[in-house]
């Protein structure tokens, strides 16, 4: 089921690449990349892509084993529960996980990933080598995957929180008119909303992966049923800073 999992986040990731290059804007916007930004984002979806995602199978897992060696696989769990937890319980903490990044204390670290300046499925991944490492869903999808006795709904949460990830780091929005946009809009964050999140202008709200509630539920979210004019920040940062050490 891992495998299958990440076989549609290829999938998604895949055909959001071919749309950004088939679509004129999009082609123009990664010929304008810079091959600094180039190298960053490419290292930065090897790390998420790959490094992250084994080191969760392998290493993580290992290590709830050795500190919870009777719990493993002692949590059952119909298909729907388990889903719900990925989708809607693990959301929630990445909300709050997103938000401490954005207090002064954690707000370096994280800054590398606002340094994109426009929609960009390239960038999704966008961040300091070892920022990853800070993010919960490397810790709390090993935990659930060594304690469920059957991951499945879990894992089809953790494709499609990916996968959506993915699509709202892109230009490829739904107009605001369509029946779509009607349906998906009030629950779901959509690219529009990321974009402001990722905006000059109110960068401090929208933290949410999946769901608007709790950007609505804690006062944070920002209603923006179009593109902001200017995402991203500058830095002074070098190459070298923003993949080890982005303190400046």
């Amino acid at each position: 089921m891992q495998s299958i999992a990440q076989i549609l986040v290829f999938v998604a990731f895949i055909g959001l690449v071919g749309w950004t290059i088939f679509d004129k804007y999009g082609r123009t916007q990664l010929k304008a990349k810079s091959l600094e930004d180039w190298l960053i984002d490419s290292v930065g979806l090897f790390v998420q892509g790959i490094l992250i995602p084994l080191l969760q199978v392998t290493l993580i897992y290992q290590l709830y084993r050795h500190w919870l060696p009777i719990a493993h696989e002692s949590l059952k769990l119909p298909l729907i529960l388990t889903f719900m937890l990925s989708f809607v319980v693990v959301d929630y903490l990445y909300y709050w996980n997103h938000r401490l990044l954005h207090f002064a204390r954690f707000w370096q670290i994280h800054q590398v990933h606002h340094t994109v300046t426009d929609l960009d499925v390239l960038g999704t991944s966008r961040n300091t080598l070892w920022a990853s490492f800070l993010i919960v869903y490397l810790w709390v999808h090993a935990l659930f995957m060594y304690l469920l006795a059957d991951p499945t709904g879990y894992l089809l949460g953790v494709s499609l929180t990916s996968a959506l990830d993915l699509w709202r780091h892109s230009r490829l929005t739904i107009p605001s008119h369509s029946w779509l946009y009607r349906c998906l809009s009030p629950w779901l964050i959509l690219p529009q909303d990321h974009s402001w999140h990722h905006s000059s202008q109110s960068p401090h709200c929208n933290y949410g992966a999946n769901l608007k509630l709790w950007d609505r539920l804690h006062g944070t979210y920002y209603e923006g049923s179009q593109l902001p004019t200017k995402i991203g920040i500058a830095t002074q940062l070098s190459f070298s800073q923003k993949l080890f050490f982005p303190f400046s």
